[in-house]
């Protein structure tokens, strides 16, 4: 009876490993790069990476800390599985493995996602199927880039949650984004706290009420203007208007006899 091998570890040169170009992770801790490294001299690689092979040599899958740390060590050979697979499963795969070690953070997930869809056409509810996630659980996470980069780093300096940052989003100007970032690491507020306090801000963003008399039709100045003179006239104050007109203005001029209207007043 026949063996089948499957996922065999080889030795491959570490100078033909290249990075995954859609590496979700942007951030490698330098201090975790080195203890990985002594781990790594002293007790040997315990899982080895996972590659695929291009024009280009062995494009990596999974396992670039590992990869940075045989670096580090100068190694020349590192333990490897060679997978068969395309690009975009080979990115999906190195999404997921990051996913589910809770490697990256949230604006580095929204990212990734966002730069899958793009480089190989795919919807939401496509990416969310491969991903095992709900669409809306996606649609939430790309939300994030709509924040400055200013502010999503200072919100993952300052240890703020994804919730913190979603709340963020219904300032859509970037110093206000800041400022509110400053405010709820200040007065260290919840996610709670932090929604009631951009509702607040909201509020006093809106232009105050002020009543308007709105008229749609300019006829209804022109009456007022007509009725003020008839009722005039009918007092016996001959009173006069007159009305020119050109294609930027309506002029009413209206004349009212000054030695009639005080006799009025004083005979009234």
């Amino acid at each position: 009876m026949s063996e089948r091998i499957v996922n065999q570890v080889v030795l491959i040169p570490v100078q033909e490993v290249y990075p995954n170009p859609d590496q979700p992770r942007r951030d490698f801790s330098e201090d975790a790069l080195q203890e990985l490294a002594q781990s790594i001299q002293q007790n040997g690689l315990l899982q080895p990476v996972s590659v695929r092979r291009t024009s280009k040599g062995y494009e990596l899958i999974a396992g670039e800390r590992r990869l940075r740390a045989f670096l580090l060590l100068q190694k020349q050979e590192i333990p490897a599985i060679v997978e068969e697979m395309d690009a975009l499963a080979s990115s999906t795969l190195a999404l997921i493995e990051n996913l589910q070690r809770a490697d990256l953070n949230f604006f580095e997930q929204a990212y990734a996602i966002g730069g899958l869809m793009k480089a190989h056409g795919l919807s939401q509810g496509e990416i969310a199927a491969r991903l095992g996630m709900a669409q809306s659980t996606v649609a939430n996470k790309l939300r994030l880039l709509r924040l400055s980069p200013q502010a999503r780093d200072k919100i993952l300096e300052y240890g703020l949650t994804e919730r913190h940052a979603r709340c963020l989003l219904k300032l859509e100007n970037s110093q206000a984004q800041m400022e509110a970032i400053e405010h709820i690491c200040r007065k260290t507020l919840n996610v709670a706290q932090s929604e009631r306090y951009i509702a607040e801000l909201l509020e006093k963003q809106k232009p105050r009420q002020t009543r308007l008399l709105v008229l749609k039709d300019v006829r209804l100045f022109i009456n007022t203007i007509n009725k003020a003179v008839e009722t005039m006239k009918q007092a016996g104050i001959n009173a006069k208007a007159e009305r020119d007109e050109d294609n930027e203005f309506i002029c009413f001029t209206v004349r009212i006899p000054k030695k009639s209207a005080l006799q009025k007043r004083a005979g009234g």
